[in-house]
């Protein structure tokens, strides 16, 4: 790979300015050489009307988007498919990824909550999906994940999901944490 792709690549993924010395340092190339690499990647995004610009400020280097993409850039960041997701639709990703096929009704059941708003969201970003039909009275729709919940989520397969398993508090803390929650034991609890 050239020096231009690897400072463009370095520059990509840079959260703020680069010092061009610590460029050079971790190109293993003299700091002219690098200094004068990035004043010519500069000039040429410029003059090829690219949608970045390289600019030297803070003491360092770093890519941006170009002035004249705003409009269209803040127009993107608002659209639907952009904004984060809800808590409500986290957890109801969550209960389709580890529970599919799954219905509204199984969903809202293991929620707590109705379901039916934060499922149509997930479908309208194409993160879920009807799969099927359940067997027997009414039918529902059942859900899964798609293609790109996958790749959203940076799993080949469904199997490289974590455990929940791991992700579960012992039995002994849940009953501790549910115990003031439960009519019956508070009522048992005062007749005696």
């Amino acid at each position: 790979m050239d020096t231009r792709a690897l400072l463009e690549a370095m520059l990509f993924v840079a959260e703020e300015p680069i010092p061009a010395g610590e460029l050079a340092e971790v190109l293993e190339l003299p700091l002219n050489d690098v200094e004068a690499e990035l004043g010519a990647f500069a000039q040429s995004l410029q003059q090829e009307g690219r949608g970045l610009v390289l600019r030297e400020l803070g003491g360092g280097w770093r890519l941006f988007t170009h002035p004249d993409a705003r409009a269209y850039l803040e127009r993107f960041a608002a659209s639907e498919r952009n904004t984060r997701l809800s808590k409500a639709a986290l957890e109801t990703l969550a209960v389709v990824a580890y529970k599919q096929p799954v219905s509204r009704g199984q969903v809202s059941e293991i929620r707590g909550v109705d379901s039916e708003r934060a499922l149509h969201t997930l479908e309208r970003r194409g993160l879920i999906a009807e799969v099927g039909t359940a067997s027997g009275p009414g039918q529902a729709y059942l859900y899964g994940t798609t293609p790109l919940f996958l790749e959203k989520m940076g799993l080949r397969a469904l199997g490289e999901l974590p455990p929940l398993a791991d992700h579960v508090p012992p039995a002994d803390v849940v009953d501790a944490l549910e115990r003031p929650f439960r009519s019956e034991e508070s009522s048992t609890d005062s007749r005696s």
